[in-house]
């Protein structure tokens, strides 16, 4: 994978000290305060002290805990050593329109270093008008990480008015490409939605807009295109248990490296986001993989 010293180090205290183990990662992100606002604590208002989430990713075993600087630096010194923290270094508010999409930079790798954190994430609107200055901007994050030994989590999203003109963000073709540039711009790990079929297939370019795939087949794909870039995907909106399971299943049975569920675990109750996260663990065991 052509990892640094620093890279390996911390990449291996989340694939197999933390978690289920075994190169595998289980993620717990709380950046939806920054991205949505408060809508999403809602539906458990126990959710909206930062200390809950904390709490759940300790005693859930997970592989780290994904948030941005000013959580970091009140919640983590408390976890430290027992939760690892992938710092997010850039975020946005959802009040302007998804068109003109692009995250500035929040904190920097330097802090994530001097809050011991195992990981930076950025995210990165591929497609949208501001492209240019998000990719040189990534490029930047992307030199520091290499220069500390920090390994890079991105969130790769499409979005903006000419990815919906071609089939929409959800689409294949959306999501291996948001893929795709993720492992091109130097990405160590790619956060991904779940590709979905939809009628507007037929307006993404050839041949996407005449495939026939299995939703198995279409995150193989997206797999694929992230090539040595590990995959984690989205939880997004809360689901059912049942559907949550067999979208961990498919995940992992597609060669993805593990899952980041937020809204899916930190809005039940705490003792019901424990039991569904058993769950998860037993089904990362069976997906297993040998050290770095």
């Amino acid at each position: 994978m052509g990892l640094s010293l620093g890279k390996r180090i911390r990449l291996t205290r989340m694939l197999y000290e933390h978690g289920p183990g075994g190169g595998t990662l289980l993620v717990l992100p709380i950046d939806q305060g920054l991205e949505h606002g408060p809508v999403d604590f809602f539906a458990n208002p126990e959710s909206l002290d930062p200390e809950y989430q904390y709490r759940l990713a300790l005693e859930g075993n997970f592989s780290a805990i994904a948030l941005h600087i000013g959580l970091a630096q009140k919640f983590q010194e408390k976890y430290a050593g027992r939760v690892p923290l992938i710092l997010k270094i850039n975020g946005k508010t959802n009040v302007p329109p998804d068109a003109q999409a692009f995250s500035p930079l929040t904190a920097s790798v330097e802090d994530a270093v001097r809050l011991g954190a195992d990981a930076v994430g950025y995210t990165l609107y591929t497609g949208s008008p501001a492209q240019d200055m998000d990719i040189a901007q990534a490029s930047e994050v992307r030199a520091e990480c290499d220069r500390y030994g920090m390994p890079l989590v991105v969130w790769s999203y499409p979005r903006g008015e000419a990815i919906g003109k071609k089939g929409g963000r959800d689409s294949l073709y959306a999501v291996e490409y948001a893929a795709r540039v993720a492992q091109e711009i130097g990405a160590d790990i790619v956060k991904v939605n779940y590709p979905v079929t939809s009628e507007k297939d037929k307006d993404a370019p050839a041949p996407y807009n005449t495939l026939s795939l299995s939703p198995e087949e279409m995150f193989e794909r997206v797999v694929k295109a992230a090539g040595r870039t590990m995959v984690l995907v989205s939880g997004g909106e809360k689901i059912g248990d049942e559907e949550l399971l067999r979208k961990v299943t498919r995940t992992l049975e597609a060669g993805a490296t593990g899952i980041i569920f937020g809204r899916n675990l930190w809005q039940r109750k705490h003792e019901d986001a424990l039991a569904i996260t058993r769950k998860i663990h037993e089904l990362f065991r069976q997906h297993a993989g040998p050290p770095l």
